[in-house]
């Protein structure tokens, strides 16, 4: 049978902590017999690729690709 999970104001401060401020992402909580013993947190990042097109492609304006030139 399982135990009972024993969780106190420390670990409950700790998975605050790992949460707080994360936008996507996920915390993962590992426990032995009853236990918490271990919180991994793992964080994405994830960008707006209209905004980087725009920008790559403006960057890029007015520039020729050189690319196979000279080749035969």
């Amino acid at each position: 049978m399982a135990k009972p999970l024993k969780v106190d104001e420390v670990w409950l401060e700790r998975i605050a902590e790992l949460l707080n401020g994360m936008e996507f992402g996920a915390v993962s909580i590992v426990v032995h017999e009853g236990q918490i013993v271990q919180i991994e947190r793992t964080e994405r990042k994830r960008y707006d690729n209209k905004a980087a097109a725009r920008t790559s492609s403006a960057g890029n304006a007015g520039k020729t690709s050189s690319a196979g030139a000279g080749k035969v």
